[in-house]
């Protein structure tokens, strides 16, 4: 069983830096509807270069559920090759709806040595039991290549946890930590992040919270719209870090309206659109059953951005 926060086959490589901004990144898509890997390494080493602490591959923002498995490790080589060449940490999506598959899924990172830790979604749709979300993690964790980072995002998984379900999984080896969206700040929140367990990070992961949620003791965060502001949202952690809070507060209420612009359609939709207006992406393709984004929602963003 792995110990907590260090890598299973590197005993001198120190506990992970669940700390500072992680960009999950989107999967470019060029204009036979392939995947861009050059735009997908070209945007890796850009938010890296502007201060991302790490990335993020195979979440959500990537459009996972619509990548075959070839594109899947297309996507996890090019990440690992970029977080290799620069230091940085690379977490990479894994997981599944039964406990059997999801070993599966973490089995295949073993392919690549350059993951540091897998982040895995509290499991979706079945919606088992407190009890049965820990022992899920429990066998996870003892049989996962990298530590686990939990994905608690129940508006998509269909299951709540309040803080106390959170703290006992928190609490098992191998698992370093939960990336928290659970779509409001309330008194689970406050309750979780007031009582940790050794060596359990919080991470930010609902965009528009991310600087209450700083505030209140997370450490860094997953975030989408940090594509489009890296440095701004890299700043926004430091403020927090060293107490400055009048600025975290400005900057904090800025970019909330840059989230809540990006998120005003379904995810990554807005993010690519913009992307591609910046000339960063090569198109702002998204895959069925995403639609691509409306021009409207596209030019809010841009201005929100413009103001920052």
């Amino acid at each position: 069983m792995n110990t907590r926060g260090t890598p299973p086959d590197a005993t001198a490589a120190g506990p992970l830096a669940l700390d500072g901004i992680h960009v999950p990144l989107v999967t470019p898509f060029d204009r036979a509807g392939n995947v861009a890997a050059d735009a997908l390494e070209a945007l890796a080493h850009e938010v890296l270069d502007a201060g991302a602490a790490g990335i993020v591959a195979l979440g959500t923002t990537a459009e996972t559920a619509a990548l075959d498995e070839a594109e899947r490790d297309l996507v996890t080589e090019v990440c690992a090759r970029v977080s290799g060449e620069r230091g940085a940490l690379l977490t990479v999506g894994a997981g599944a709806s039964g406990t059997r598959a999801a070993e599966a899924s973490l089995a295949r990172l073993a392919r690549w040595p350059g993951v540091g830790a897998a982040l895995v979604t509290v499991p979706p749709f079945v919606r088992p039991s407190a009890a049965g979300v820990l022992a899920h993690f429990a066998r996870l964790a003892g049989v996962s290549p990298v530590p686990l980072v939990v994905y608690h995002v129940p508006y998509r998984t269909g299951q709540p946890l309040d803080a106390a379900a959170l703290r006992a999984v928190g609490s098992l080896a191998g698992v370093v930590g939960v990336k928290y969206a659970a779509g409001a700040i309330d008194q689970d929140t406050v309750a979780l992040l007031g009582d940790l367990p050794a060596g359990f990070a919080v991470l930010a992961g609902d965009d528009a919270y991310v600087s209450p949620l700083l505030a209140l003791g997370a450490t860094g965060a997953v975030l989408a719209s940090a594509h489009l502001a890296t440095e701004r949202f890299v700043e926004l952690a430091a403020a927090w870090r060293a107490g400055d809070a009048a600025r975290a507060r400005t900057l904090g209420h800025a970019l909330a309206r840059v989230s809540a612009a990006a998120f005003a359609e379904p995810n990554p939709t807005v993010v690519k659109a913009v992307l591609h207006a910046q000339g960063r992406i090569p198109t702002p393709d998204v895959r069925l059953p995403l639609l691509p984004a409306s021009p409207e929602a596209v030019a809010v963003t841009l201005k929100e951005l413009a103001g920052i």
